[in-house]
């Protein structure tokens, strides 16, 4: 298996609450959740929740190869929660969360568990690919966010508007009818959507955030074909400019509303035998 990884904050300067790593039969992607320079209620921040998190569902992923995924994340959730509920209020509202991709390729089979708004796209060798994505928080989103769009993003009137849209955004978040992603409650990881394929079948495995899935989803000038083609010739660094491309020329948002200009963006690409 080759790996091919690349991640670029959304600003200069500023942390990057994207995380990913692999090994050499599992791979997560992890998409912190947070408004900067907003208190959290953590005195560690998004990144920190992010990568830990991250690390520590890596780690057990691989060494319980039977353990479902979903019960693996649970295990994550709740080793994190213990290593700073005794410093961090993990009730306040805004407790930093993230979403989660999870892989994990064992006995001719590939595992899957994706959670939150960051995509699996799986290429098999008839040369179809398959995109899985968590929907649930844009489904919330849509019925939410028509004064953000409304406003240029970067305007001091859009970042109050998306302050405000994030914090009743929390009221719908681990709740029925509303979204689920990984914080400090563990039962979110009985939300993840789960799966698997067979390995003999596929080509290459990609987890993306969805800084890094914009093309497709969000600006709509290419398709999940032509983006595992960037992938397949170029890698995820070429993907990534592409993204940061669009971007720059529609800074204030006027053609595709956003909360943020540019977003944090993490693709790991997987090419197996």
């Amino acid at each position: 298996m080759r790996v091919a990884l690349d991640s670029l904050p959304g600003e200069a300067g500023r942390d990057n609450e994207d995380f990913a790593a692999a090994t050499p039969g599992a791979a997560v992607l992890l998409d912190g959740a947070g408004v900067a320079g907003a208190e959290t209620g953590c005195t560690h921040g998004v990144a920190w929740f992010s990568a830990t998190l991250g690390g520590l569902l890596l780690s057990t992923i691989t060494a319980h190869p039977a353990r479902p995924l979903a019960d693996c994340l649970a295990d994550a959730i709740r080793a994190v929660r213990s290593l700073h509920e005794d410093t961090c209020d993990l009730t306040f509202r805004a407790s930093p969360t993230s979403t989660v991709v999870a892989v994990r390729m064992d006995a001719g089979a590939l595992e899957y568990l994706v959670l939150g708004d960051s995509s699996l796209l799986l290429a098999d060798r008839d040369g179809v690919t398959t995109v899985v994505t968590d929907r649930r928080l844009d489904e919330v989103g849509r019925r939410l966010r028509g004064p953000v769009d409304a406003l240029p993003t970067g305007s001091p009137e859009h970042a109050a508007a998306l302050a405000e849209y994030r914090n009743v955004l929390t009221e719908f978040r681990n709740e029925p009818g509303g979204f689920w992603i990984a914080g400090p409650e563990p039962r979110a990881a009985e939300h993840a959507l789960t799966g698997a394929a067979p390995l003999q079948s596929l080509t290459s495995v990609t987890l993306m955030s969805d800084g890094a899935t914009r093309l497709v989803d969000r600006f709509q000038v290419a398709t999940w074909q032509e983006t595992l083609a960037v992938l397949t010739s170029s890698g995820p660094r070429e993907l990534l400019r592409r993204v940061r491309e669009v971007e720059a020329g529609d800074p204030e948002g006027r053609r595709w509303p956003r909360g943020k200009s540019g977003d944090d963006a993490t693709a790991l690409h997987l090419v197996l035998p």
